[in-house]
């Protein structure tokens, strides 16, 4: 390993039931443990969430009920992966905002201590993120190997966004495009009406405050009622329209907010 390291190192990746860190329970665990010297030890197996694992969670892992029910749960094998992690910093991919806090509660809900505090956390996207720039200049010479002269001038910003678009279909027209969790958006093809519906699929307004969820249904997309229906939330609490229309929220949001409103009186 290339990585210079003064105590051992642990990569590690979950899976679990689904995505909410405070709810949802791991179904897999894989660490790999590397020594200073280079040396690996690896810790990998299944343990019972005891809780059905959502299908739509099984089809991305592979994971399913039947694979678990004869696992330990977490709690029966928590004092023996503390063991295994201790005086060990950890590392992996976006475990700052996932995999440490979900396994955090789980040690916490099995009454094991698990300090972190002492540790070191690496976390390979968030430096992928912060090293490999989301800008114009760095898609235009990604995709099309230009440097981009005169940025953020309106036409020369423009200029590069077509050639960047017309590369992007030229790159990966016929494949298909996943969500983070997993979820087949659909697939790139050489036409305008599939690129808006792949780009677009869950937005409600133009600043994001509300998308569709799965079912085709207006939810928030934050605060205190993020993932609620809108319309539902509105007849239960009806200041709340009151307060987003008082806000500082744009024109556009508060439409989409009276068009549901006003809905909901027609239902």
């Amino acid at each position: 390993m290339f990585l210079k390291l003064k105590n051992p190192l642990v990569i590690f990746d979950l899976e679990t039931t689904g995505t909410n860190v405070v709810n949802d329970r791991i179904v897999e665990y894989s660490f790999v443990k590397v020594m200073p010297d280079g040396s690996t030890i690896k810790n990998t197996d299944k343990v019972n969430p005891e809780r059905p694992i959502p299908v739509e969670s099984s089809l991305i892992h592979g994971i399913y009920d039947k694979d678990v029910k004869e696992k330990p749960t977490f709690k029966q094998v928590a004092k023996e992966l503390s063991s295994f992690l201790h005086g060990c910093d950890l590392a992996g991919f976006n475990i700052l905002k996932f995999d440490v806090p979900v396994l955090v509660e789980e040690f916490l809900r099995a009454d094991v201590d698990f300090d972190i505090s002492k540790r070191k956390l690496l976390d390979a996207q968030k430096i992928f993120h912060m090293m490999e720039k989301r800008t114009l200049s760095a898609a235009y010479k990604f995709y099309c190997d230009k440097e981009l002269v005169n940025a953020h001038s309106a036409e020369a910003d423009t200029l590069a966004t077509l050639e960047v678009l017309d590369a992007q279909i030229k790159r990966y027209e016929g494949e298909s495009l996943k969500d983070l969790k997993g979820k087949v958006l659909g697939t790139i093809e050489n036409n305008v009406e599939t690129l808006h519906q792949i780009t677009n699929d869950n937005m409600v307004d133009l600043a994001g405050r509300f998308v569709f969820n799965d079912d085709g249904i207006e939810v928030f997309n934050f605060g205190k009622h993020k993932g609620q229906a809108v319309e539902n939330v509105l007849k239960k609490e009806s200041g709340y329209y009151d307060w987003m229309m008082k806000g500082d929220f744009p024109m556009d949001t508060k439409r989409k907010l009276t068009e549901i409103k006003l809905r909901g009186f027609q239902n």
